[in-house]
């Protein structure tokens, strides 16, 4: 153990490395995968993410709030397992409205025909949540009172003492009249209790008269019964799923717990709302394709640590080799021998791996289920490779050396067999992918997963065997030189091709890896800045309400801001085939209308320098009278043919079909049906002008602030010249946001698997790139004992040691630059190969992925070899030095 202490001392690096690997990558990736789902859960609505069950009830003899409310918990633990033990928050209420409730009385804001909508809401517990600022909490006895918050009452012209009447639009009207005892203010505002609490903006029922609001009055139980015998109500179990609790192992449960729920609910006559399911199971889709191309990039590292693992022991037995032909001459059987390697390994190899999964277990994440499987493998693998080896070596014993690096030197059928079947299982393999798919409902399937490591080694098997023949023609061009150098690099490098597949086939599958990781990352990313480019148009889109066309204006004075585009984007806009008058036609459904003005938005597009096509007819100035030209999805064009008729903000517009696209400029990806109309070719009257909602902007160091409070203003001024109030007073329905091109594109990296993504990207490139370096240290070790005679011989004819060192590169270069190439091609040929059994378009963000090589890989490769042939110069001096020259020649010397 002593005298070999550096062949155990490498087996158990590898050994601790492999064992962290198999501990440690599974925890990392299960954690990342875990804060995924939290973070994506608790990202959800409230109407999504929660389980809540209804039951109307119309009639007087229906149960009271108070009852009600008493079956929460028992509803909780007859849900299916695991549900009881998730659900965190809980809460009951019951709701009158606000749908079929007319609103009426003597408050001003009671009155005309925008009324404010409020609903009679009760809650249990909700009381305790909240802090009276003027009043009481109700005690609905003779009659139903309620409070209101105190940010609603000013909004309203609401306080204390008003009488609200609610009156139900049914066959039978009942009238309630609540009197407001009480304002209130929340303790938590952003507390999931007032999720359906909070004050809101809803359209008024004649678009033309604006926005009003929407606010709960809350009341006690006993008021909520009271009002529900004449209006009817609707009682909501509500519960709420702790995402703290909740881990990827659990989601298959999950499902079918709320697949359960909603089938057979825990009592007769309720119905469960929820869209947990549906959000859990697009997780866990996403989530299985990134773990199968976790378990790609996996399986190529520990393919190249098993690989390495087989190398060092290999040099121990080829080091020990005249020792155990000793061992073999004084009759021992080669059981023998391996028991004696045994007895060495065992006293340090398990301890490794025993250091490297304790070093694991610190990493933090939730373990895996096959991690002591795992490191029992790895445990056995290297504390068993070198007594194989040897047992294998003397199956057959030799006592003449023979040399192995001949030019004619042939494999054997049985080798031939081996990589024969190896290239056989690799496009077997491919074939599956491309039937099945990497990602699999059941799990991950070992064999496709491994599927670009067989490839990978089909590869240098291949390569190994055609790069003897060119180089033994360079070699017989270098003959004619008048050095050696050369020469004698260039014949050792065709005679040990065959003697060095097993490091250059480990290099290449590292390699492979690396570069296959590298692909795949380029690739999701280009087509994440497509995303980007397309969504957002711009360096910055603004989104709001409607304002008038000057605001375009406004905000090209702005600092930092070079051009503005407005754009007019309306949703749910009918769709008819043409007509003389333009009233009639068939209908042909609904589409998005982008109203667009071209020669603004191709400065825009010039000047953020966005990756997007603008039709020339879109941004061809001048106004025409006939149908304008149009920019149409594939749908809409099927579906329309030549032309059809939309309508924007309440007026008809004839077009024909000039170009389809399935996406444009300020068009979310995912939109199906849509068409682009060019302002300026419009026939837009003066009297109802096209009032944009949308800007798109271009600049660099302009205020998002400054931005949003020109739009705000812009929109309030116009709204408010609309109906009539005070521009203070003007409340658009929709609220300024402001989109920049980094923030949006940031935006598609947080979803829950992406830190998974990340991490597994991050995984294959260093690893591969460690192994990759360390793989050519072996190839170096290989053949270092031939080199150091050859070496020894050739000082005595005076060799210097430059022209040494040269040697090994003229020896190396060859064969590493092959297996390099062999590599790269390799990994950057699998994302086609494999194509869509990778899965990449659910993490491009809704486009197609379309294979992107970063220039920046062709360098990083570049310089991959070149500190790879830095290195194997070290470790050929460090090997030189410790061996001594001039004592090679004695050592195992062959005739």
């Amino acid at each position: 153990m002593r005298v070999f202490a550096g062949y155990l001392g490498l087996l158990g690096v590898l050994g601790l490395v492999a064992a962290l690997l198999v501990t440690g990558a599974p925890r990392l990736a299960n954690g990342y995968a875990d804060d995924g789902l939290r973070h994506d859960v608790r990202a959800l609505p409230y109407q999504v993410r929660d389980l809540t069950f209804t039951a109307s009830v119309y009639s007087t003899e229906g149960p009271d709030a108070a009852a009600a409310a008493g079956v929460l918990d028992r509803f909780r633990t007859r849900l299916p397992g695991p549900l009881p033990s998730l659900v965190g928050q809980q809460w009951f209420a019951g709701r009158i409205g606000p749908k079929d409730l007319d609103v009426s009385g003597e408050a001003p804001a009671l009155r005309g025909l925008c009324r404010p909508e409020l609903p009679l809401r009760g809650q249990a517990g909700i009381e305790r949540e909240m802090r009276m600022v003027q009043g009481r909490w109700p005690a609905s006895t003779g009659g139903v009172e309620a409070v209101l918050s105190r940010e609603a009452a000013g909004i309203l012209g609401l306080g204390v003492g008003t009488v609200v009447v609610l009156t139900g639009r049914g066959i039978d009207r009942g009238s309630v009249p609540i009197r407001i005892v009480g304002l209130y203010e929340p303790i938590d505002p952003a507390a999931p209790s007032w999720d359906a609490i909070r004050i809101a903006e809803v359209p008024c029922p004649d678009p033309g008269a604006g926005t009003t609001h929407r606010a709960p009055l809350l009341t006690d139980l006993p008021g909520l019964t009271g009002a529900a015998r004449r209006l009817g109500v609707t009682y909501e179990w509500r519960y709420r799923v702790d995402e703290e609790r909740t881990t990827t192992a659990d989601i298959p449960e999950v499902l079918a717990a709320v697949g359960a729920s909603r089938r057979t609910p825990p009592e007769s006559g309720l119905v469960l709302a929820t869209g947990l399911d549906t959000a859990v199971a697009r997780f866990d889709a996403q989530l299985r394709a990134v773990r199968a191309l976790l378990a790609v990039v996996q399986a190529g590292i520990l393919a190249t640590l098993s690989g390495l693992v087989v190398l060092a022991a290999g040099l121990a037995v080829q080091r020990r080799r005249e020792e155990f032909t000793l061992l073999r001459a004084r009759g021992a059987a080669a059981v023998q021998v391996g028991a004696r390697t045994l007895r060495e390994a065992v006293g340090v190899l398990p301890v490794a791996v025993l250091a490297g999964w304790l070093l694991g277990r610190t990493l933090p994440g939730r373990p895996a289920g096959a991690e002591p499987l795992g490191v029992a493998l790895v445990a056995a693998g290297t504390t068993l490779a070198i007594p194989l080896l040897a047992v294998l070596s003397q199956r057959r014993t030799g006592f003449v050396g023979r040399r192995q690096d001949l030019v004619r030197h042939r494999p054997s059928a049985r080798r031939l067999t081996a990589e024969l079947f190896v290239l056989l299982l690799a496009v077997l393999g491919v074939v599956l992918l491309h039937r099945r798919g990497l990602s699999q409902a059941s799990g991950v399937d070992p064999y496709l997963v491994s599927v670009p490591v067989l490839l990978a080694v089909a590869a240098a098997l291949l390569a190994l065997r055609l790069v003897p023949w060119p180089l033994r023609q360079l070699g017989r061009l270098t003959a004619r030189a008048r050095t050696v150098v050369p020469f004698v690099g260039l014949a050792r490098a065709g005679r040990s091709a065959p003697v060095t597949v097993g490091p250059l086939a480990v290099l290449v599958v590292a390699i492979a890896t690396g570069v296959f990781t590298s692909v795949v990352t380029s690739t999701v990313a280009e087509a994440r800045d497509r995303v980007t480019d397309q969504e957002v148009g711009a360096d910055a889109r603004i989104v709001g309400s409607y304002s008038v066309r000057e605001t375009a204006d406004r905000l090209g004075t702005l600092p930092g801001v070079g051009a503005v585009s407005p754009l007019a984007f309306e949703v749910g806009q009918p769709l008819r085939s043409p007509s003389p008058n333009l009233l009639g036609g068939r209908d042909l459904g609904q589409v998005q209308v982008l109203v667009v003005d071209g020669p603004s938005l191709a400065r825009v597009v010039a000047t953020s320098g966005v990756d997007v096509d603008l039709p020339p007819t879109l941004t061809r100035p001048g106004r025409l009278d006939g149908p304008v030209p149009a920019l149409v999805s594939p749908e809409v064009a099927a579906a329309v043919g030549a032309g059809a008729v939309t309508e924007v903000q309440g007026r008809r517009y004839e077009f024909r079909v000039d170009r389809v696209a399935s996406g444009f400029p300020g068009v979310a990806v995912d939109s199906r049906r849509f068409v682009v109309l060019p302002w300026q070719a419009m026939p837009v009257p003066e009297f109802q002008p096209i009032r944009p909602n949308q800007f798109l902007v271009a600049g660099d160091g302009f205020s998002v602030d400054a931005l949003t409070a020109t739009v705000d203003s812009a929109q309030r001024e116009y709204l408010a010249g609309v109906v009539g109030q005070p521009v203070e007073e003007a409340r658009p329905q929709t609220p300024v946001s402001v989109s920049t091109w980094p923030e949006h594109r940031r935006s598609l990296e947080r979803s829950g698997v992406n830190a998974l993504l990340s991490f597994a990207f991050g995984t294959g490139v260093v690893g591969a790139t460690a192994l990759a370096l360390l793989a050519v240290g072996f190839a170096v070790l290989a053949e270092a004992p031939g080199r150091g005679r050859v070496l020894s011989r050739l000082r005595t004819m005076g060799l210097s040691p430059g022209q040494g060192r040269g040697l090994l590169v003229y020896e190396l270069v060859p064969l590493l630059g092959v297996a390099v190439l062999t590599g790269g091609v390799v990994g950057a040929a699998l994302p086609r190969l494999l194509g869509p059994a990778l899965g990449l378009a659910g993490f491009t963000g809704g486009v197609p992925a379309r294979i992107h090589l970063d220039p920046l890989l062709a360098v990083g490769v570049l310089l991959l070899v070149v500190v790879a042939l830095g290195m194997a110069l070290g470790v050929e001096s460090l090997f030189n030095r410790r061996m001594r020259l001039g004592e090679v020649l004695r050592l195992g010397e062959e005739n």
